[in-house]
C-alpha cells in the first residue's frame, strides 16, 4: 500500500465514525467518479470500470471492448501513469459532495415524520412573507399565512411552532411550522401537562380563533382525576404557560361529555345556561340563557357561540328566557284546525272536522263564514294559523 493509499483509506475511516457515511458508500462514489475521469483523459476507451481494493486503497482502471450487443469481447488494464494524482483530486471533491449529501439525508431523517411535533427555534429573519427560525442544525419557515395577525416576532426571541410540513429539497429539508394551528395548543398541553402525557386524561376537542380565544374539551380515563383541574394546575400555573406561550390569548377548558345537551352548555362557559334542547334532525342546539347571561354566551362579535358550535359541532341558536317567553306566547294565540284531508264517497277531497260533522271541500274550507246577526247561532269562524296541507 502506498502512503497516498494509506492516507486515502485512512481519511474514509474517520469520516465515517464522524459523519456516517460508511466506507462502502464513499468507495462506490469514488471508483464511479474515477471512471468519468479517465474517459476524458487522451486515448481513453469508451467503456471501462475502475476497482479499488476496501484493504489497501490500490486502484486500477479496466478497459473494455463490446460487440454491438453490448457483450465484452476484450478486456485490459489501462490505469493512466500519473492516475494517483487524478485520484488524490476526484476523491477529495467526491468525498466532500458525499459528506453535503449525507448530512442533508440526515438532517431529513431527523425531521421527517415528525408533522405534528412542537419545535423551539430563534427567530432569525421576519419579513412580510415569512420568518425563518434557527432550529439549531436547520431553519424552519414560518409563512405569513401560518402566523398570528398582530403577534410580533423580534429577532432573537426563542417561539415555538408547530411543524405542518417536511419537504425534502436539494439543499436539505424545508421545515414548514405554524403558530395558528389547532394542534399547537394541544402540543403546548402535552408539555405542561404529565396527565395527558401519559393518557391518563385526553384532549377531545380544539376550537381556536388564533390571538383571541381557545376552547378545549377534555376528558379523563381515571375518575379519580379531574381533567379541568389537571389542566389548569395549581393555582393555575399550568394554562398559565399555555397562555403565555401564545402571549395572551384567551384559553377555556370545559369537561367533555357524551351528552349533547350537556357537552354544548359546558362548551358556552363562561355563560351560565339554563336549557339545551337538541334537535338531532337540522343538528342544531337551542340554548336558553337568562337575559343577563345573553351578551356573555353570545361573545364579542359572536366569538364565544362560534367557538361553542365548533368545539361541540352543532349549530348553536342562542335565545334568553324573554325571547323564549314572547316566542311561547304568541304561537299560545294561534288556534290549529283539528282534522284531516279525506276522500269522500264521490271521489273527492273533503276537510274532516276532527269533532264530527260535514266535510268540507277545499274550497269552502278556504272560503270564509260571516257571522250571522240575526240571533242564530253563529257559523263555524275560520280557524287562524295555517291550514294543514
Amino acid at each position: 500500500m502506498t502512503a497516498a493509499n494509506f492516507e486515502l483509506m485512512e481519511a474514509l475511516q474517520v469520516i465515517e465514525r464522524e459523519k456516517g457515511v460508511s466506507v462502502d458508500t464513499l468507495l462506490e462514489a469514488l471508483a464511479n467518479a474515477l471512471v468519468s475521469a479517465y474517459k476524458r483523459m487522451p486515448k481513453a476507451a469508451e467503456e471501462a470500470f475502475v476497482t479499488i481494493d476496501p484493504d489497501t486503497g490500490e486502484m486500477h482502471v479496466y478497459a473494455q471492448e463490446l460487440d454491438d450487443d453490448g457483450n465484452v469481447v476484450r478486456e485490459w488494464e489501462d490505469t493512466p501513469d500519473d492516475f494517483g494524482r487524478i485520484a488524490a483530486q476526484t476523491a477529495k471533491q467526491v468525498i466532500l459532495q458525499r459528506i453535503r449529501e449525507a448530512e442533508r439525508e440526515m438532517k431529513y431523517e431527523e425531521y421527517a415524520g415528525r408533522e405534528g411535533d412542537i419545535v423551539t427555534g430563534i427567530i432569525q429573519q421576519n419579513d412580510q412573507r415569512y420568518t425563518l427560525l434557527d432550529l439549531g442544525r436547520v431553519e424552519a419557515l414560518l409563512p405569513q399565512a401560518e402566523q398570528v395577525p398582530y403577534e410580533r416576532y423580534e429577532h432573537g426571541a426563542r417561539l415555538k411552532a408547530y411543524i405542518v410540513e417536511v419537504r425534502k429539497t436539494t439543499k436539505g429539508p424545508q421545515i414548514v411550522v405554524s403558530r395558528t394551528h389547532p394542534g399547537l395548543i394541544k402540543q403546548l398541553f402535552v408539555l405542561e401537562v404529565p396527565e395527558i402525557a401519559d393518557g391518563v386524561v385526553e384532549l377531545k376537542a380544539v376550537a381556536r380563533e388564533p390571538g383571541h380565544r381557545t376552547k378545549i374539551a377534555v376528558w379523563s380515563n381515571d375518575h379519580n382525576v379531574d381533567p379541568v383541574g389537571a389542566c389548569v394546575g395549581a393555582r393555575g400555573a399550568r394554562v398559565r404557560m399555555v397562555v403565555n406561550e401564545l402571549r395572551g390569548e384567551k384559553v377555556d377548558i370545559v369537561p367533555f361529555s357524551e351528552d349533547p345537551s350537556e357537552f354544548v352548555m359546558k362548551a358556552l362557559s363562561p355563560a351560565k345556561v339554563k336549557e339545551v334542547r337538541i334537535d338531532e334532525e337540522t343538528g342544531t342546539a337551542e340554548v336558553i340563557v337568562p337575559d343577563y347571561q345573553l351578551s356573555l354566551a353570545i361573545g364579542k362579535e359572536g366569538q364565544n357561540a362560534r367557538l361553542a358550535a365548533r368545539l361541540t359541532g352543532w349549530r348553536v341558536d342562542i335565545k334568553s328566557e324573554s325571547q323564549l317567553a314572547e316566542e311561547e306566547a304568541s304561537y299560545a294565540g294561534e288556534e290549529w284546525a283539528e282534522g284531516e284531508w279525506v276522500t269522500n264517497d264521490a271521489g273527492e277531497m273533503v276537510w274532516q272536522p276532527a269533532e264530527g260533522g260535514e266535510g268540507v271541500s277545499a274550497v269552502e274550507y278556504a272560503t270564509p263564514t260571516e257571522p250571522v246577526s240575526d240571533g242564530a247561532a253563529p257559523a263555524p269562524a275560520e280557524t287562524a294559523g295555517e291550514r294543514p296541507a
